[in-house]
């Protein structure tokens, strides 16, 4: 399930002609120039500090997001990345939508000890588990259940992961 808030725009037009009315333009425009500037920075340390201190994200110590990764350019704010996750190569988080006549918007919790594979989109709402793994190129349209290895467009569980093995690998 998706943890969104659905906010309703004009019937006449469509609700992206409207992103000036959800979003601060010059709030805007400077999430994405520290955006851009973080995806090409190849310092895994300053990259996390940008984020953090610049867009309001909450990004756990020793997390390291990977080249090319976009944040929302709206709501970075509402994108909160666990302690040691692996976010790779050229993933999208995205914490809105739009739609014809609606606009969506949802805070993405992507636990600690996670790794999300290359090309992934994860859309606004979602909760990805401690511990969970995302393959390559997934779609994460709902949840992800904590040790749970997800996969496909739209990702689904693959594997529940095992039973009694913390995310770090220890044993209860």
């Amino acid at each position: 399930m998706r943890r969104v808030e659905t906010i309703k725009l004009s019937e006449d037009v469509n609700s992206m002609q409207y992103w000036y009315r959800v979003a601060n333009p010059l709030r805007v425009c400077f999430n994405f120039v520290v955006i851009t500037v973080s995806r090409y920075l190849p310092f895994l340390g300053l990259k996390a500090f940008l984020l953090r201190k610049l867009l309001g994200m909450q990004v756990g110590p020793r997390a390291s997001v990977g080249l090319a990764v976009m944040p929302d350019v709206l709501f970075p704010e509402l994108i909160t990345i666990g302690a040691n996750t692996i976010i790779g190569y050229n993933t999208t988080i995205l914490t809105h939508e739009f739609l014809v006549s609606e606009f969506r918007r949802g805070p993405v919790q992507i636990g600690s000890h996670v790794l999300i594979g290359a090309n992934v989109t994860i859309l606004p709402g979602v909760i990805i588990g401690d511990g969970a793994r995302v393959g390559a190129g997934a779609l994460v349209n709902r949840d992800i259940p904590p040790g749970a290895l997800a996969a496909g467009v739209p990702a689904r569980v693959v594997d529940k992961g095992r039973k009694g093995v913390a995310p770090d690998g220890s044993t209860d």
